[in-house]
């Protein structure tokens, strides 16, 4: 490893901080930082770089913050397999899963090349309006559509391939992959899906029909969604983070990305003990 990039929020004072110590290590050992131009404003004398150029010029990335920021830097590494590594700078986060104290003798593994990578499936969102595509975005975590703080139920016609699952009349939809089952998809009633499974989950958010529960269907399904309510106000939004509103008749259409996001691993715990942690499983 001979080029690292780094982000984190320049907002975020020890973010800020880690971030100088991160490099200063670097250069103790030649290796070339790229920092995200926001991050460098906020740091003494250092030069940026375009956040979404860095990807691109470096071996790896390392995300200083919590499961949000981690979710934007893969949006900018996009369909490169720059692997990722996260450092949680609050509490144990399900992708940023190395601490503050970790990051160092992790970063000595990682330079050498010792370490091993979590692939994560993605999805691919593309959105039609009258037969014509108007937007597509890749996603890690999920995809939701759901109404505005004063729309009533919206009509969602669902099929999965070319067969109809069902028209789901709710606040929303939530489709997840099997890293972001633990996020939104969790907090709807879904269940918890380990990342290496090959599926999307399909939950509904309080959903006027009491047995429309989640559904767990094949990564290899394409998942098609209109819009049936012409009158409401109704929002998609990819990951928590981007988005646009819908209008009745549009289509969305979801299948898996031909390309994934690499997380780089803590030799330290598994995913269980994640999840143990995060959740408090155990605890009285």
């Amino acid at each position: 490893m001979k080029r690292i990039g780094i982000f984190a929020k320049r907002h975020h004072k020890d973010a800020v901080r880690l971030a100088e110590e991160v490099v200063t290590w670097l250069g103790e050992r030649k290796i070339e930082a790229f920092i995200d131009e926001p991050l460098a404003e906020a740091m003494s004398n250092m030069r940026g770089y375009p956040g979404q150029t860095i990807p691109s010029l470096v071996d790896m990335v390392v995300v200083l913050g919590g499961d949000g920021t981690l979710l934007s830097v893969a949006r900018l590494v996009g369909d490169l397999r720059t692997p990722i590594l996260g450092v949680n700078l609050g509490s144990l986060g399900f992708l940023t899963e190395i601490t503050r104290s970790e990051l160092f003798p992790m970063l000595e593994q990682v330079v050498k090349g010792d370490f091993t990578v979590s692939e994560r499936m993605r999805l691919l969102a593309v959105i039609r309006r009258d037969d014509e595509e108007i937007a597509r975005y890749r996603v890690l975590n999920d995809v939701v559509i759901n109404k505005g703080a004063l729309a009533r139920i919206i009509d969602m016609e669902t099929w999965v391939d070319d067969d109809y699952l069902t028209t789901f009349k709710a606040d929303g939809l939530i489709i997840s992959t099997p890293t972001g089952s633990t996020g939104y998809n969790l907090a709807a009633g879904g269940p918890i899906v380990y990342p290496g499974n090959h599926c999307h989950v399909i939950s509904p958010i309080c959903a006027h029909t009491l047995t429309n529960r989640p559904s767990v269907v094949s990564d290899e399904a394409t998942i098609r969604i209109e819009v049936k309510s012409h009158d409401e106000d109704v929002v998609f939004t990819a990951d928590g983070q981007e988005g646009m509103p819908l209008q009745g008749g549009d289509v969305v259409e979801l299948r898996k990305s031909n390309h994934s996001t690499l997380l780089i691993k803590s030799p330290s715990k598994d995913y269980f003990q994640v999840l143990r942690t995060k959740l408090r499983w155990g605890e009285r």
